[in-house]
């Protein structure tokens, strides 16, 4: 039975129709251009869905594995959190940036972790101004928003880096792969045999070449399809191995001597390190991804 990836709906109807026997395969989605002529419901989309997976040589099977769906809501909920603490931070600058003077002059050089815990004791005084007294409030209120997201995002981590741990050690012994790429890396990847070979999991990650020529000009560019998440893991183990790694700075002086852009070598460079990491994981030992599978 084929399925298309429906969000959140896809995880629970795959296990629904694995307990009951059934064989869930994952459908792309199809032609935007295929839908505007054909039309579209519910039950054309069915009939696309299935066309497309007996018309492919390999389907895709569904992700699956209770750790996997553990990393992924995990994954989730600190991506949340980032996001909250980010914007709450810009925030608090841009508060600051217009408190009045004598506050401003006592915030501006204070590191963040001074800053925050500054504002955080902030009280309300009928001493103020109305506008100076809103103004602590709402520091007061913006730093410790940010303090009880930072608690919550490491308290995250901490358990993305356990269930890493469990699943794929090895993982965390390559170069600028900390606990969140690891975990991306496993979630996109889910189970052995659902990316069938190394050239499926560079184009899985968006780092697949693609061709752009025109004419006599003959060139790839960066891929800007596939797993936008992965793809940023590895862009964020590149950047690390660029400044840390003398092999990998030296691969790109030497391809940018070739006429290649710094872009080209940096595509080049995520391409190797997805296949890299898809063999390392096909060769980990990951028994409760493997004992799913079994069963």
């Amino acid at each position: 039975m084929g399925g298309r990836g429906a969000g959140h709906y896809r995880d629970g109807l795959a296990r629904h129709l694995s307990g009951r026997g059934a064989t869930a395969l994952e459908a792309g989605r199809g032609p935007r251009n295929e839908r505007r002529l054909q039309g579209k419901d519910d039950q054309l989309d069915a009939a696309r869905a299935a066309r497309t997976v007996l018309s492919t040589e390999t389907p895709a099977l569904p992700r699956e594995g209770q750790r996997r769906e553990a990393l992924r809501l995990l994954m989730v909920a600190r991506r949340s959190a980032v996001d909250v603490r980010r914007e709450a931070l810009v925030q608090l600058r841009s508060v600051i940036a217009t408190a009045p003077d004598e506050l401003r002059d006592e915030l501006r050089g204070l590191p963040v972790g001074r800053l925050l815990e500054r504002c955080g004791r902030f009280r309300r005084s009928s001493s103020r101004t109305p506008g100076a007294d809103a103004t602590t409030l709402v520091l007061r209120t913006l730093a410790r928003r940010i303090q009880a997201v930072t608690l919550e995002a490491a308290e995250l981590q901490s358990e993305i880096l356990a269930h890493v741990r469990a699943l794929a050690l090895r993982l965390l012994d390559e170069p600028g792969v900390g606990p969140i790429v690891a975990a991306q890396v496993i979630v996109s990847w889910s189970h052995k045999g659902r990316v069938r070979s190394e050239a499926a999991v560079a184009r899985l990650a968006g780092a697949a070449p693609v061709p752009a020529s025109s004419g006599e000009t003959t060139r790839q560019r960066l891929s800007r399809g596939g797993d936008r998440q992965l793809n940023r893991g590895l862009y964020t183990v590149i950047l690390h191995r660029r400044f840390h790694d003398p092999a990998n700075r030296d691969y790109i002086v030497r391809r940018v001597a070739e006429g290649k852009t710094r872009r080209d070598a940096t595509r080049l460079l995520k391409r190797y390190l997805a296949r890299h990491l898809y063999r390392v994981l096909n060769s980990s030992i990951i028994p409760e991804l493997r004992r799913t599978r079994a069963s």
